[in-house]
């Protein structure tokens, strides 16, 4: 069951003043915090023995992003993408069977274009849908499984039954010498959109695996690592903008010259939703660094271009500007006070800090250090100007009272562990993760992609989330196991708090390998939950839920190979290069 302690809002909404303690950002600097700090959070600095995470230091310096430009801002290219867009239409029409039609929707899906073919891929996706058009793909795994995931992915109700044909009397996948290597991975994509119940498609996902893990040495470099990314993180897991660059140059060295204007569009979107995101990343940095704080909050993380990063990984698109820009905010913010829970603040000072956020308040943290007062002041003021936005944009009022509140729920379940470290208390996993997918920061993540992206007109923010309690819970979930999974290490190095790997190896007395087996099996529980929901959710439902799913995507890709936001210098160093500083050459 859903958790309600922290999306039910209409008890606080109806008294509360949403206009109160707007506090302009003309106000804030630094020097008025130093005042209002006084000598006592001086004295208290002095007194405590603070831990350190030892961070390292930011890597990108603000120079070289506001530096950032790119040739494909010029009219020209809008004007040659236009005229591309409309040769690929064409496509669809010279596409003249079923299997040729679905395999140009998943092109054009892998390379990030779906967005401007919305209506030829519905014409397509509808006509396949009707059962007569489906027989014809029987027999042939590949192209079954492809039809099946492309389906669902669209948000139709596409039946696992369709796989009958490969099954024998007790729903086993029937080995068969005709079964390809590309029947196999289609197989094991579509398999991770099954939903809870699902046993054929679960089924499905066993054989494949089974089928596939002797290539995974294969000597075939480019076979081994198509069997190991689908089996270590399925497409419905991915980040779909972050893979683009890596599906134009398969299909470059695949040499498909009937694709050569497909591919040609997709380098050319790829380098103008760059050029858009660049400019968005510039005015966070300029945010962050026109706030004048970061070099006061030593203890903490300085991740503004990975927190952007996150942000535009769950909101790729142009025209989610704003949105791209307020999930950037949020999270340089959540990174900054999980810091303050997680390594500095002392239990009481965290208490107070908790209870001033609470009341929306400033009264109560005049004795606390200079640290987390700028942290208090700086929550304060952004959070209070993004609702003043996201009014004004978006149409949607009240907003502060939302993000206070979900505010309000993750500080408190940031001080649950900070208790639970302080005690030297190890919680079952069951009541960790109860804690623990607020504490992920997903709630916030999800509060904000249904103000930025979901039909005021339809229901009221309310409604929403209340309709998307389910989706939000378990995309937070896997924003939490994830997390969990890529810095545990560290963090048990460090003797933070217990994390879900610790708390079951100690619940279960077993080896942090087999921990961390249990844990990706409930990441893919949770992931056959968020599938159900998208399934069946109705139509107005369908755009938030693709948003808050997206938070949960990003986190897998933050997480795959340790720290992403912790640890720079490494693969995210290279996806940041990759996806804001390098463009795709165009010949």
């Amino acid at each position: 069951m859903y958790p309600s302690t922290t999306i039910g809002m209409n008890s606080r909404i109806g008294s509360f003043n949403h206009h109160m303690l707007i506090f302009s950002s003309s106000t804030f600097s630094l020097t008025s915090v130093e005042a209002k700090a006084g000598t006592n959070s001086d004295k208290i600095d002095q007194s405590v023995q603070r831990r350190t995470a030892n961070y390292k230091p930011n890597i990108w310096k603000h120079e070289l992003l506001q530096s950032l430009t790119s040739q494909f801002s010029e009219k020209k290219y809008k004007t040659r993408a236009q005229t591309l867009k409309e040769d690929v239409k064409c496509m669809f029409v010279e596409a003249s069977d079923t299997l040729s039609k679905l395999e140009l929707i998943d092109s054009i899906s892998k390379l990030g274009l779906d967005k401007y073919f919305m209506q030829e891929i519905k014409e397509a996706l509808d006509a396949t849908a009707l059962s007569n058009n489906t027989s014809v793909l029987k027999g042939d795994l590949y192209a079954t499984a492809l039809c099946f995931r492309l389906l669902r992915h669209h948000g139709y109700h596409a039946s696992q039954d369709m796989f009958l044909d490969f099954v024998d009397g007790t729903d086993k996948f029937i080995p068969s010498p005709k079964v390809s290597i590309k029947g196999l991975l289609e197989l094991l994509q579509a398999s991770n959109l099954g939903g809870e119940g699902e046993d054929l498609l679960t089924e499905a996902g066993l054989f494949s695996i089974e089928n596939l893990s002797g290539f995974g040495a294969s000597s075939d470099n480019m076979l081994a690592k198509q069997v190991y990314e689908a089996i270590s993180l399925p497409i419905q897991w991915r980040v779909d903008w972050y893979n683009v660059k890596k599906h134009v140059q398969a299909h470059e060295k695949n040499h498909e010259s009937t694709k050569s204007k497909l591919i040609e569009l997709a380098k050319l979107n790829f380098n103008l939703v760059q050029s858009s995101h660049q400019e968005d990343l510039k005015e966070v940095s300029r945010w962050w660094m026109n706030l004048g704080i970061k070099e006061r909050l030593s203890f903490s993380r300085d991740r503004v271009v990975e927190s952007f990063l996150y942000a535009a990984g769950t909101a790729p698109e142009p025209k989610q500007a704003s949105l791209r820009k307020w999930l950037s905010k949020v999270i340089n913010l959540i990174l900054i006070t999980d810091d303050v829970y997680d390594v500095y603040g002392t239990l009481d000072e965290l208490e107070i800090f908790t209870n001033a956020v609470e009341r929306w308040s400033p009264e109560e943290i005049k004795e606390l250090p200079e640290g987390i007062q700028i942290c208090f002041w700086t929550l304060l003021n952004t959070t209070n100007e993004m609702a003043a936005e996201i009014e004004q944009e978006n149409g949607w009022t009240p907003v502060l009272p939302y993000l206070q509140k979900t505010w309000t729920d993750f500080l408190k379940s940031l001080l649950v562990e900070a208790k639970w470290y302080n005690k030297g208390y190890t919680p079952s996993l069951e009541e960790y993760l109860n804690n623990g997918w607020i504490s992920s920061s997903g709630p916030l993540l999800s509060v904000l992609a249904i103000l930025g992206v979901a039909d005021r007109k339809t229901q009221n923010v309310a409604e929403y989330l209340k309709d998307c309690q389910q989706i939000i819970h378990h995309s937070s979930l896997v924003i939490r196991l994830c997390n969990d999974q890529g810095t545990s290490a560290a963090e048990l190095e460090r003797g933070d708090a217990a994390s879900s790997i610790l708390c079951y190896m100690r619940e279960a007395n077993v080896s942090e390998e087999v921990a961390r087996e249990h844990i990706k099996s409930l990441i893919v529980k949770a992931w056959k939950q968020i599938n159900g929901y998208c399934i069946s959710c109705p139509p107005f439902l369908q755009e938030p839920a693709k948003y808050i799913t997206n938070t949960a995507r990003v986190a897998h890709f933050m997480y795959q190979h340790g720290d992403g936001f912790g640890v720079q210098d490494r693969e995210t160093q290279d996806h940041v290069r990759s996806n804001f500083i390098e463009p795709i050459p165009i010949n």
